[in-house]
């Protein structure tokens, strides 16, 4: 993994619990799977934990490691370092999405209840319009009541905003997901629709769908165009879900609003109207673990190989087929 992001998920504590149930060589940890040093340590490695940074495990890194037989993530997707090469092999491959998932969820619950009552927009009105508050009448409808929240994709992310909506009885919450067996939103309190159905009746729609090929701009100008007038849509997942530019064209001509926690591309280029735009706004992809908060995932990533010292089942695995409909 990085070298930045090893200090921050491993402390005193991590590595504790790490040499309490591994046999740790020099070096203990490295961003490189190239160098000599690397390589000698390769080829007497039983298990990898990996995180941000990590490079590829191809063919040739895995020549390098006859011994290994599983990769233990310690943050969400294996996309970037884990394929087919890996897989082949037969190796156990965990993941800690679980754990990343609840500071998304909880950003995301947020911005929700912050979109009822349109209370990022009215913060920045405020910086300009000083002589009354008539402004907050400009952004319709301002109630937490009687609303209707459409999630598209009933994900580990999906599930938990799901949960703390509906616990909360503050709306009506629609889930759009073709792959989940719709019995399964039901009894999570939501209602299984379409994507075109939902898409009139979303006060707001948030999307936690994982990008693919066939969910790239999932969401184009048809889709916006659905949404009914002060519709807020919240993205907290990637930002390719998104047609950038079919976006920048509805939120300057249309009323819609939007709080995105990433976008395609990342950063959006300084020209980007989205910046200047009152019904806009623009977090720096902050929605997922960050500092302490990554610690979680740590945890997550030892449970595991805790759970593979003792010939126990991994509580989060990743199969090549996962990898199809996951992010």
């Amino acid at each position: 993994m990085d070298p930045g992001t090893l200090r921050t998920q491993f402390g005193e504590t991590e590595w504790t619990r790490l040499r309490a149930t591994a046999s740790l060589g020099e070096p203990a940890a490295t961003h490189e799977l190239a160098s000599p040093a690397a390589r000698a340590r390769l080829a007497e490695t039983e298990v990898l934990v990996t995180s941000w940074g990590c490079p590829p495990l191809d063919e040739e890194v895995l020549r390098a490691a006859p011994r290994l037989r599983a990769v233990l993530h310690a943050a969400g997707s294996v996309r970037h370092h884990v394929g087919d090469a890996v897989f082949d092999r037969g190796l156990l491959v965990t993941t800690a999405a679980d754990a990343n998932a609840e500071p998304v969820a909880r950003y995301t619950l947020a911005a929700v209840l912050w979109a009822f009552k349109k209370v990022p927009f009215l913060a920045a009105d405020a910086r300009r319009f000083r002589d009354d508050w008539g402004y907050r009448d400009r952004h319709g409808e301002l109630s937490g009541e009687d609303r209707t929240v459409a999630l598209v994709g009933f994900s580990r992310v999906g599930r938990r905003v799901t949960r703390l909506l509906v616990e909360l009885g503050l709306a009506r919450v629609l889930v759009v997901d073709p792959v989940v067996d719709p019995d399964e939103i039901r009894r999570a309190g939501a209602e299984p629709v379409t994507l075109a159905r939902a898409l009139p009746r979303a006060d707001v729609l948030s999307l936690h769908a994982p990008s693919l090929p066939r969910t790239r701009h999932m969401i184009g100008a048809a889709e916006m165009a659905a949404l009914p007038p002060g519709a807020v849509l919240v993205n907290t997942a990637r930002g390719a879900l998104v047609d950038t530019a079919a976006l920048e064209r509805a939120c300057v001509e249309r009323d819609l609003y939007a709080i995105l926690d990433v976008t395609d591309p990342e950063p959006l280029p300084p020209s980007s109207p989205l910046y200047d735009l009152p019904n806009v706004v623009l977090t720096p992809h902050v929605a997922g673990s960050l500092g302490s908060e990554t610690r979680r995932m740590a945890a997550s990533a030892l449970e595991e190989l805790e759970r593979y010292a003792a010939g126990l089942p991994p509580r989060a695995s990743v199969t090549r087929q996962a990898l199809t409909v996951q992010a």
